[in-house]
C-alpha cells in the first residue's frame, strides 16, 4: 500500500479497509507522512465522512499507536470527561478535582487549543512551573496522591493522533464527526478508563452549531465508545455565549480558583460543572442518582476538599504550593487591561461566541500555526451573562492585551459582537439533553 493510494480511496468516496486505515495510522506514527498527506487524508475525511465501522477501525488504530495504562492498582474508579470545545470552557480544572473529592480517580489526558475554541493544556501552562508532559511515574503517583491529574499526550499515548490533531488545527478539517470521535476516544481508551462522560456542545461557539450535528457527533462518541468497552454518556451543552466569565489561559485559571473558593455559585458554570459531576459518579457507581452525585460534588465544593485535590496536583506537577493562596503572585497578567463598553442601553441579547474565541487568538492568546507561541496573560474576563441588563458605555468585559494598539482595536471589534435588546433574550438551558 502507498500512502497516497489511501488518500485517493477516501477522496473518492471509497469505504477503506481496517488494514488500509491501521497502514496509513503507521505510517503517520512513526513520521513517514508529509503534513501535507496528513492534511489530504483529513480534508478527504471531512468531505467524504467515514462509515461507523471506519471510525470504529480509526480510533482503534490511533489508541495502539502507542501504549494502554492500566490502573488495576489504583483502588478507585477510573473516570473523565471530555469536551468537544467551547470558548470559556474551563470545566475540566474544576472538574477534575471535584471528582477526586468523591472517590475517583481522574487520569484526564486533554489537549491544546483547536480553532477558535481554547485549550485545557494552554491555560495550565499558564501556571508556572505546571509540567503538562511529565514522565509515567509522576502522572501515576499524581493521580494516586491527589486523586487526579491533568496532562498532554505523552509520546507513548496515542501519538498518532498527536499529529493529526495539529494539522487539524490549521487545515479548517476540526468539525468532522470521525475524526473528533476517533481524536477524541483514542487518548480516552489509551488512558484506561472504565467511565467516560462526554461534553458535547452546540451553538454559535461550537464546531457543532445547529442540534442535528451535534446529536449525530453524540451518538457516533458513545457508540464506538461503549462498543470499545468503555462505559460512556453524553451531555449536550449551550454554547451560545462564552460559559465561564473569562475566555483566554491565564484568566481562566484565574476564574477556576475563584470557582473553587465558591465565588461562582449560582452561575451557568457551576450547573455545568455539577452536572457533569453528578453523571461522573454514577457512570462510575459512586452514586445511585443524578441527584445524589450533585449533593455530593457540591459538598466536596463547599468544603473546600476539591480545591485541596485542586492545589495538590498543581505543586504534585510542579507547579507552585500556593497558586490557591497567591494567584496574582504566579500567574501572568497582561501588561493593558481595558473594558469593552457596551454601545447602547438594553439588554445583553446574544453574543458571537466564535468570533470572541478568534479575538483571544488575535490578542495572541491562541495559535495560528502549531509552532505558533501563546500570550497567556491575554484574552477576556469579567464576561457579562446574557440578559444582563446594561447602560451604554458599561463595561461588557475587561480585555487584557498586550499592548495599547492591540486593546483599542480589538475592544471595539468586541462590542459589536454583543447584541443589545430591548428586551432580555428567552433563557437557554445548559444542559439540553443526555444520550
Amino acid at each position: 500500500m502507498l500512502p497516497q493510494e489511501v488518500i485517493l480511496r477516501k477522496r473518492n468516496g471509497e469505504v477503506l479497509k481496517p488494514e488500509e486505515i491501521s497502514f496509513f495510522i503507521e505510517k503517520l506514527a512513526r513520521g513517514d507522512l508529509s503534513e501535507g498527506q496528513i492534511g489530504a487524508f483529513a480534508m478527504a475525511v471531512w468531505f467524504r465522512g467515514m462509515t461507523p465501522a471506519e471510525t470504529i477501525a480509526l480510533t482503534l488504530a490511533m489508541r495502539d499507536s502507542g501504549d494502554i495504562l492500566e490502573w488495576k492498582d489504583i483502588g478507585r474508579p477510573v473516570a473523565d470527561k471530555h469536551s468537544t470545545g467551547g470558548v470559556g470552557d474551563n470545566v475540566s480544572l474544576m472538574l477534575a478535582p471535584i471528582a477526586a473529592a468523591c472517590g475517583l480517580a481522574v487520569p484526564m489526558i486533554s489537549g491544546r487549543g483547536l480553532g477558535h475554541t481554547g485549550g485545557t493544556l494552554d491555560k495550565l501552562e499558564s501556571i508556572p512551573g505546571y509540567a503538562i508532559m511529565p514522565g509515567e511515574s509522576r502522572f501515576r503517583d499524581t493521580v494516586r496522591l491527589a486523586g487526579c491529574a491533568i496532562i498532554g499526550q505523552t509520546a507513548v499515548l496515542a501519538p498518532a493522533d498527536k499529529q493529526l490533531y495539529a494539522v487539524r488545527d490549521v487545515t479548517a478539517t476540526v468539525d468532522s464527526v470521525p475524526l473528533i470521535t476517533a481524536s477524541i476516544l483514542s487518548k480516552k481508551l489509551a488512558a484506561g478508563l472504565e467511565s467516560l462522560v462526554l461534553d458535547v456542545k452546540v451553538g454559535n461557539g461550537s464546531f457543532m452549531t445547529d442540534m442535528d450535528k451535534a446529536e449525530t457527533l453524540a451518538r457516533s462518541l458513545v457508540a464506538v465508545a461503549n462498543g470499545a468497552g468503555v462505559k460512556t454518556t453524553a451531555l449536550l451543552t449551550d454554547m451560545n455565549q462564552p460559559l465561564a466569565d473569562a475566555a483566554g489561559n491565564a484568566v481562566e485559571v484565574r476564574n477556576a480558583i475563584a470557582f473553587l473558593a465558591g465565588e461562582k455559585s449560582g452561575t451557568r458554570l457551576e450547573e455545568a460543572v455539577l452536572a457533569f459531576a453528578a453523571e461522573m459518579l454514577v457512570s462510575s457507581g459512586l452514586a445511585d442518582t443524578r441527584e445524589a452525585g450533585h449533593d455530593a460534588a457540591m459538598a466536596a465544593l463547599r468544603s473546600g476538599r476539591a480545591a485541596e485535590h485542586f492545589g495538590r496536583m498543581v505543586h504534585m506537577l510542579g507547579g507552585p504550593a500556593d497558586l490557591l493562596e497567591a494567584p496574582d503572585r504566579h500567574l501572568p497578567k497582561a501588561p493593558v487591561v481595558v473594558p469593552v463598553p457596551a454601545a447602547e442601553d438594553g439588554y445583553l441579547a446574544a453574543c458571537e461566541t466564535r468570533d470572541l474565541g478568534m479575538a483571544v487568538i488575535r490578542l495572541g492568546g491562541g495559535r495560528l500555526k502549531p509552532s505558533d507561541s501563546i500570550d497567556h496573560s491575554t484574552g477576556f474576563s469579567d464576561i457579562l451573562p446574557l440578559g444582563t441588563a446594561v447602560s451604554k458605555g458599561q463595561p461588557i468585559a475587561l480585555l487584557h492585551a498586550p499592548d495599547r494598539e492591540s486593546a483599542e482595536h480589538v475592544s471595539g471589534e468586541v462590542a459589536r459582537l454583543f447584541r443589545i435588546a430591548d428586551n432580555p433574550p428567552p433563557a437557554r438551558p445548559v444542559i439540553i439533553s443526555r444520550m
